[in-house]
């Protein structure tokens, strides 16, 4: 026992733990439910709408349609990733090699003038994924944040205190 209270602490990994948190599976159906709700939208009332708009505000109509839809196609994945680490289905480290393809950076809406244009329901999907983008994306980082090593005297919770700092910092 007297070996274990010399030897240096195991640290927790707290971006492991993460994908396991209720927060993250908060996350999740948060994502799945926007993904359905915006697929029910655009297949149905939106459709109508669409085809009540002016020319000019159709052609912004359909280039944030499919903004949206690809913005929330990567929220999908990226979530779904984690969903198969928190199963069990990959490692964390998979995870991380297979994210790469994912591109949490998708772009960014129209100027607000022509968002404005739009009918209220299409702006309020919009407003939706990019508040989710913004959540996966503080998440991504404290998740896959480089593992710092530690020095053996100091505190063992300054490097996850840091993660934490900047994950939120954005």
């Amino acid at each position: 026992m007297s070996d274990r209270l010399h030897s240096e602490p195991a640290l927790v990994q707290f971006s492991e733990r993460l994908t396991n948190s209720a927060a993250f599976g908060a996350l999740f159906r948060e994502g799945m439910d926007l993904v359905e709700e915006t697929a029910s939208y655009l297949d149905g009332v939106g459709r109508t709408e669409a085809k009540a708009l002016d020319r000019s505000v159709s052609l912004t109509y359909a280039t944030e349609s499919m903004r949206l839809t690809t913005r929330l196609m990567q929220l999908a994945s990226w979530l779904l990733l984690h969903r198969a680490v928190k199963e069990g289905e990959m490692t964390l480290t998979q995870a991380n090699r297979e994210k790469t393809k994912v591109k949490l950076s998708a772009a960014d809406p129209s100027p607000e003038e022509m968002l404005l244009r739009l009918p209220e329901q299409l702006q309020i999907l919009i407003a939706r994924s990019m508040v989710l983008q913004t959540k996966v994306r503080r998440l991504d980082v404290s998740i896959h944040a480089a593992t710092t090593t530690h020095a053996p005297i100091g505190n063992p919770l300054v490097p996850q205190l840091n993660r934490l700092k900047a994950a939120f910092e954005r």
